[in-house]
């Protein structure tokens, strides 16, 4: 994909997935670079984009709050007067499955920088990534047989009962689409290798994650975790963090609600995750050599993920993701969805192999 620049990404969100329109109003929703987590850049990028399309802009500091976020007054009154809403902010994200105002075009961002708005990652159309969404909806909706397995020894097998209905996602929309509709895990079980234990990005909390010296296996039986086998001090440290972060919340400790693999491999994430394993946990997902499970409460997506690197998953015979290559052009209409979106395509023949593994391993 050639000409690849973050104003072109900033289009991509405005045009393709706001399908703003001279006059609306927009309303960005940031969090201040202070904060860690997205820059001081994004926020004039999309101004200058939104105004060169003729949009009446505002933006609003929301800023960040870790433990109860939620819809203050002056921010439903500014929703209210909006047409559109962007969150460059974390915020959109712990309220995406939330009550948001009826009417508004309400948009999350996972392009948390300069660097993602200007990637494949925000440049490849969003129509494309769309349609590849659904196409893997409806190729799981008709499945007999799902079998999830890993290099570290994943092996998840069942069959998916998936709600299409606007329920069974969330209504507001994520840029860029990189993953497909979350499948139930109550039809699913088997065991899933883990070098850490990680928030969802719902709430965030002390010792927000853990890691292990060894692989640990999550022990999983129709949607609900059996225990852990490893190491028998990292299988403590994991059965610690469970008592301790459903305790803290009072939800059901060992609920696995559901989980969904990345379809986007333009979603790179050139920094260490260690770093900042929230950060991390809001962006790197989309990209097809990680797979996310949602866990530890029976709500999306609870307060603990499970993330699997280079998953292959095989539907019904059919290996769609083959050690973290997402194989689009498998899909029924995967090659014509391609065909019509050759920037798509230039980021399936040159995937972003990047996902912040460079020093954690």
């Amino acid at each position: 994909m050639s000409d690849i620049t973050p104003e072109r990404g900033a289009f991509n969100l405005l045009r393709n997935c706001a399908h703003a329109q001279a006059g609306d109003r927009l309303l960005i929703a940031y969090e201040p670079a202070e904060h860690g987590y997205f820059d001081a850049d994004s926020v004039g990028i999309v101004t200058r984009a939104a105004q060169a399309i003729g949009l009446d802009v505002r933006a609003l500091d929301v800023g960040f709050n870790p433990e109860k976020p939620h819809l203050t007054p002056v921010l439903l009154a500014e929703f209210e007067a909006a047409d559109i809403i962007l969150f460059l902010a974390r915020l959109g994200d712990q309220l995406r499955f939330s009550d948001m105002p009826q009417g508004k075009k309400i948009i999350v961002s996972f392009a948390s920088n300069r660097e993602l708005l200007g990637s494949g990652f925000s440049n490849g159309h969003h129509d494309a990534f769309l349609a590849l969404k659904t196409e893997v909806n409806s190729v799981l909706d008709a499945a007999d047989d799902v079998q999830i397995t890993c290099p570290l020894g994943t092996q998840i097998t069942g069959r998916p009962v998936m709600n299409l209905n606007p329920d069974g996602d969330t209504t507001v929309m994520r840029f860029p689409m990189s993953i497909f509709t979350p499948v139930a895990a109550h039809s699913f079980s088997g065991r899933v290798a883990l070098k850490f234990l990680t928030g969802t990005g719902s709430r965030y909390y002390d010792a927000y994650t853990i890691e292990f010296d060894h692989p640990v296996f999550a022990l999983m039986e129709n949607g609900r975790l059996t225990g852990f086998e490893g190491f028998g001090p990292d299988v403590a440290r994991a059965n610690a963090q469970y008592d301790r972060v459903a305790g803290m919340f009072g939800i059901d400790r060992d609920f696995v609600h559901s989980w969904h693999a990345g379809i986007h491999p333009g979603c790179g994430y050139p920094w260490d995750m260690r770093a900042n394993y929230e950060r991390w946990g809001g962006a790197a997902f989309g990209n097809p050599r990680i797979l996310h499970f949602h866990t530890c409460g029976a709500y999306a997506p609870g307060e603990i993920s499970w993330n699997v690197f280079d998953p292959s998953i095989t539907i019904d015979g059919v290996p769609y993701w083959e050690q973290g290559r997402f194989h689009a052009a498998r899909l029924p209409h995967g090659s014509a969805i391609l065909a019509q979106y050759p920037c798509a395509a230039a980021v399936f023949e040159h995937p972003n192999p990047d996902i912040g593994l460079r020093v954690a391993g």
